[in-house]
C-alpha cells in the first residue's frame, strides 16, 4: 500500500527466508566474524584480479543463501543487486554465472536496502514467489577506483573510512505458514537525493548524514511511527563523523533520539584495535551486518523491530575530478519478527 510521500506498507509482509554472507581477511579479524557464512584468507581469493575476487564474493553469497533456503536457483524469479564498481561489473558478471533474470542497481552503499525494498514490493504485489537481493564491495577495487590503489600507501585523514570486503544476499519470499519464524519486511521508505555541497571524497559520512536524517524523518511522517516503535534504527555506513552529524540534524528537526537506539553498521563490524579511521563503508557494510549479524540477533530475540537505513554517496571518479559536490541518498526498510 502506498502511504505518504515516499513509503510503502507491505500488506502481505514478505519474509527474509535465508541469507548468505561472505567476507575477506580483514572481516575475518573483525568483531562480527562469527556472523559470516564464509571468510577468505586473502583479498585475491584465488583469482587473478581483485575485481574477479569481488565477483566471487557475490557468487558465493548467492549460492549459500539459496542452499540455506532449500531452493534451487531455478526457483528464484529475479536477482536484484549491485556494487560500487563502474557499471556494477562484478554483479553483472556474477549474474552471468548464476543465470537468474537480473535487475542491476546502483545507489552506491544504499543499494542493499534499495534492493530489499524493490524485492519486497514485487513479492507483495504477487510479482514473484522468490527473489534474491543484495550488495557487495571489495576494499581493493573501491580504493583504486575512488581514491588510490592500496599499493600506493597514501595517507588518509581521520574522516576517511575503510571499505568492507564482502557480500550479503538474502532470499525474499511470500509470507506463508512454513516461514512463520523468519523476519518479515513490513514497510519501506525511498529516499531522495540530498546534496549539501560537500565535495571531500574522504568524508563520506559527513556527506551522507543529511540524506539519512531526511529519510528517517520521511519514514516517521509517512508511517506515523517514531523511535519508540523500533528496538534499533541502524544506518549503513555513516561512521563516527556521519552518525554524530545525523544525530545533530535530527535534533535540529525536533526528532530527539535515544542514542543507544541509533547505531551504524560501519561502527559495528570491526574491532576497536582495527585501524579504520572513522569506521567502515562500502555497499557490503550494510548488507553483511544486516543480513549476517542483525538478523541473527532478531532470531535470538534481542530485537523485534529494526529500521535499516542504508546510505549511499552517488559520486564517481569523474565527478570528483570535475570538482563536483557529492549527492547522497538513503533508503529505509522496516524488518520485524512475528508479533
Amino acid at each position: 500500500m502506498n502511504v505518504g510521500k515516499a513509503s510503502w506498507i507491505f500488506e502481505n509482509e514478505p519474509v527474509i527466508i535465508s541469507t548468505g554472507v561472505t567476507g575477506g581477511p580483514f572481516e575475518k579479524n573483525g568483531k562480527l566474524a562469527e556472523d559470516f557464512d564464509l571468510l577468505h584468507d586473502d583479498l585475491w581469493m584465488g583469482e587473478d584480479s581483485y575485481e574477479k575476487a569481488h565477483c566471487l564474493l557475490i557468487e558465493e553469497a548467492i549460492e549459500i543463501a539459496i542452499e540455506k533456503a532449500e531452493l534451487k536457483k531455478e526457483d528464484i524469479k529475479f536477482m536484484i543487486g549491485g556494487d560500487l564498481i563502474n557499471q556494477i561489473t562484478p554483479t553483472n558478471f556474477a549474474a552471468r554465472t548464476v543465470e537468474i533474470p537480473f535487475f542491476g542497481l546502483f545507489n552506491a552503499c544504499a543499494t542493499s536496502m534499495e534492493g530489499l525494498a524493490l524485492s519486497s514490493f514485487i513479492i507483495d504485489r504477487d510479482g514473484a514467489d522468490y527473489i534474491i537481493t543484495g550488495a557487495a564491495s571489495h576494499n581493493a577495487t573501491a580504493e583504486r577506483q575512488f581514491r588510490y590503489p592500496t599499493e600506493y600507501g597514501g595517507q588518509k585523514p581521520p574522516t576517511a573510512q575503510w571499505t568492507v570486503t564482502g557480500a550479503g544476499f538474502a532470499v525474499i519470499g511470500k509470507n506463508v505458514a512454513k516461514y512463520e519464524d523468519v523476519p518479515r519486511i513490513t514497510s519501506a521508505t525511498i529516499g531522495k537525493v540530498i546534496d549539501m555541497g560537500l565535495s571531500d571524497p574522504f568524508n563520506m559520512g559527513g556527506a551522507m548524514a543529511p540524506a539519512a536524517a531526511d529519510t528517517i524523518i520521511a519514514h516517521f511522517e509517512d508511517t506515523g511511527r517514531n523511535f519508540d516503535d523500533y528496538d534499533l534504527i541502524v544506518t549503513g555506513d555513516l561512521g563516527k563523523v556521519g552518525r554524530a552529524a545525523a544525530i545533530d540534524l535530527l535534533h535540529s528537526k525536533g526528532v530527539h533520539i535515544p542514542e543507544e537506539k541509533f547505531q551504524d553498521c560501519g561502527l559495528m563490524i570491526y574491532s576497536e584495535d582495527q585501524e579504520v579511521n572513522a569506521g567502515a563503508s562500502g555497499a557490503a557494510s550494510s548488507s553483511t551486518v544486516i543480513y549476517g549479524h542483525l538478523l541473527k540477533q532478531m532470531k535470538y530475540g534481542f530485537y523485534k523491530k529494526i529500521l535499516c537505513v542504508a546510505t549511499g554517496a552517488l559520486l564517481s571518479p569523474m565527478t570528483v575530478q570535475q570538482k563536483e559536490t557529492i549527492p547522497c541518498i538513503a533508503h529505509a526498510v522496516a524488518i520485524e519478527m512475528n508479533k
